[in-house]
């Protein structure tokens, strides 16, 4: 680990991202560009600190719910894309994932869609919110909060990520980012509870890089991430190891670790987005590592990401030379996001029946 460099990404204060009159273009640039880490942090974001913490401190209450009450909680025909999930992602190994517990909700609207044909179609984005409002009532409101906050905080990153491209390549075929984002009723949050390490979990990953989270890069526009919370018989605790956390892929296949403030929101590009930016905007693979040894047993980690992607009708205009998952989309083609998506999904998840 000790050759594995450690880097803050470019961070851009509260004041100058809502400005719409200052020029970030060089950190977006920076950040976002080709060479850039694929991911920008946002300080002195007001209000952000007592709502992240108020919605980590729900994960570990939402893992301990009765088996039963979860249960109710999950949504199979959405491949568990709304409610509660355990198990039913894989590694990279093709095996189960069963060291983290996620519980996914659209913080924006309960209720994408009404129309059936749309819901059946695309299950994953317009199906509806479950909440455990008996169980656990308060995570609706905590959960929504939150991903309202870094929903709108990332409308403008994205609005300066417009700037940018319109530099390089003008206003885009697909419109431009910050506007399809905002008539977007596709947005997904997930609340993640990775639960407390012990020897066995570690025989599956054998405390690889990516053994709390495998390689992978996010498919939709752009993710918001708050900074996780460890937690120890219900006490919060520092990170246990040094070597946890998040490891990103750089363009020049240098894999490093990327770590930012507790008080800072993290916005990584997604694949959408570095396919139809023309590549001025880059997504990275990275993966979550686990801590290890004695001392990190028992501790539990929560975080949260907003995944903010196209709507599921969203015509997506690929470019002639597509470099991303070139098996699944031919050049110059045109799919809407919900089309897109899908195939994504079942790399990830089983293929429907």
């Amino acid at each position: 680990m000790s050759a594995v460099p450690t880097l803050r990404p470019v961070t851009i204060s509260f004041s100058d991202i809502k400005d719409r009159n200052v020029d970030l273009s060089m950190k977006i640039e920076e950040g976002f560009g080709p060479n850039g880490l694929g991911i920008i942090s946002v300080s002195e974001v007001p209000g952000y600190s007592s709502l992240r913490q108020n919605l980590l401190r729900l994960s570990p209450r939402l893992a301990r719910l009765p088996e039963e009450t979860k249960a109710k909680l999950e949504d199979p025909a959405s491949r568990y894309n709304f409610g509660w999930s355990h198990g039913k992602e894989k590694f990279e190994s093709g095996k189960p994932d069963m060291l983290k517990g996620s519980f996914y909700a659209n913080p924006i609207l309960d209720i994408p869609t009404t129309e059936a044909s749309l819901v059946k179609r695309y299950p994953s984005y317009c199906g509806s919110n479950i909440w455990p409002k008996d169980a656990l009532p308060e995570l609706e409101h905590a959960f929504k909060a939150l991903g309202k906050l870094i929903f709108d905080v990332g409308l403008m990153v994205a609005y300066h990520c417009d700037q940018y491209v319109r530099k390089g390549i003008g206003k885009g075929e697909n419109g431009e980012l910050e506007q399809t984002l905002a008539r977007s009723r596709c947005h997904k949050g997930r609340l993640l509870y990775y639960f407390p390490a012990d020897n066995s979990k570690f025989t599956e990953s054998n405390g690889s890089m990516s053994s709390w989270c495998g390689w992978h890069t996010d498919h939709g526009s752009l993710t918001g991430l708050t900074c996780a919370i460890f937690m120890e018989d219900g006490f919060e605790v520092s990170c246990p190891d040094n070597a946890t956390g998040l490891y990103v892929r750089t363009r020049t296949e240098q894999i490093v670790k990327v770590v930012y403030g507790e008080e800072e929101i993290a916005y990584q590009i997604g694949e959408t987005t570095e396919i139809l930016s023309r590549g001025y905007l880059c997504a990275t693979p990275h993966c979550v590592r686990a801590p290890q040894g004695e001392s990190t047993l028992g501790v539990e980690r929560s975080t949260f990401a907003l995944f903010m992607q196209p709507d599921w009708d969203e015509k997506l205009n690929f470019p002639e030379e597509v470099h991303i998952h070139k098996e699944l989309i031919a050049s110059n083609s045109a799919l809407t996001f919900g089309e897109y998506s899908e195939l994504l999904l079942d790399k990830y998840y089983h293929t429907r029946t």
